[in-house]
């Protein structure tokens, strides 16, 4: 915590922005904060909280780091450590943003922060497993802030994408990234329940659906709670929107179709409940775990061993 003596003792004597950043990775390694949502130390978070208020970038000329600041400037840094430390606040929903496969995107309460591994796959117009040039339709379920999406509108110029979503609220952020990166004409936000409402076969679907077990859940860090539980929570196990996705896919895919899913801890549940099936996962060399992918020939094949659970 930071107590109001510290801060008031932080207004009188802080001045650069050296100062600042100092300040804020000490209250910020005191104050036993969880890193998780795009920085992994508290330099880096002190570093975007300050760079934010001060309306410059991450990697401004160092020659700042001696700049003294306006009492407004220090006071306003202030109010957003506090916010990060007391109440626990992700950085990104402090900054209004978060940056995905090199990507800025708008994000707060209504959407979940980016930060999945399938940026990598993204990156690589998911070569060598799916053929780019084959990628005409393409089909980001459980959108949210429309990052996954509009990363694979530039990573498939073009192809047409929809991001979809239950939640109205999730979409309206969806729909004004799309709007920011200026792809409107290219991708589009749809309101589904799972792939209920979506306007189909498409050659790729992508999607970081729900998919955190109860016990996870009991047990998230307070950071964590700050984000929408319809986009994190998913039964006992972690599989229930899974389950329905499975069944659903082949509905909705080409006949050379792919389904690629994030599930992240939940990849064990998968492995116990459906052993025979030939889930091919992902491995990362940026770290993350739990991608699996399933053609949608598989999907028809083992569709009876899907059933049976």
């Amino acid at each position: 915590m930071i107590s109001s003596q510290q801060q008031n003792e932080a207004m009188a004597t802080l001045q650069t922005v050296r100062d600042c950043l100092r300040f804020g990775e000490s209250m910020l390694r005191g104050g036993g904060v969880f890193f998780g949502h795009g920085n992994d130390d508290p330099w880096d978070e002190a570093l975007a909280l300050l760079m934010h208020q001060l309306a410059l970038p991450l990697q401004s000329d160092p020659r700042i780091l001696d700049a003294r600041l306006l009492p407004s400037e220090i006071s306003g840094y202030l109010s957003q450590l506090v916010k990060r430390v007391n109440d626990r606040v992700p950085v990104p929903y402090l900054t209004h943003e978060a940056w995905f496969c090199g990507l800025p995107f708008y994000v707060d309460e209504r959407v979940l922060i980016p930060r999945s591994p399938l940026a990598e796959l993204i990156e690589q117009s998911f070569t060598p497993w799916v053929d780019p040039e084959r990628v005409h339709r393409v089909l980001d379920l459980c959108t949210g802030s429309g990052c996954i999406a509009i990363a694979c509108a530039y990573a498939f110029e073009h192809a047409q994408v929809d991001g979809s979503d239950i939640s109205a609220e999730a979409l309206a952020v969806c729909e004004e990234n799309i709007q920011r990166h200026g792809l409107a004409e290219q991708v589009r936000a749809l309101q589904s329940d799972g792939l209920a409402a979506v306007d189909g076969p498409y050659d790729l679907i992508v999607s970081n659906p729900p998919y955190v077990d109860a016990q996870d859940m009991a047990s998230l860090p307070d950071e964590y709670r700050h984000e929408p539980e319809l986009a994190l929570a998913s039964g006992d196990d972690g599989l229930d929107f899974t389950r329905q996705l499975l069944l659903d896919a082949p509905d909705q895919l080409t006949e050379e179709g792919v389904l690629i899913v994030e599930v992240g801890n939940s990849w064990e549940a998968m492995l116990q409940t459906w052993p025979q099936v030939p889930f091919f996962w992902f491995e990362f060399e940026r770290g993350g775990h739990g991608v699996f992918m399933l053609t949608r020939a598989q999907l028809l094949e083992y569709r009876d061993d899907l059933l049976a659970d």
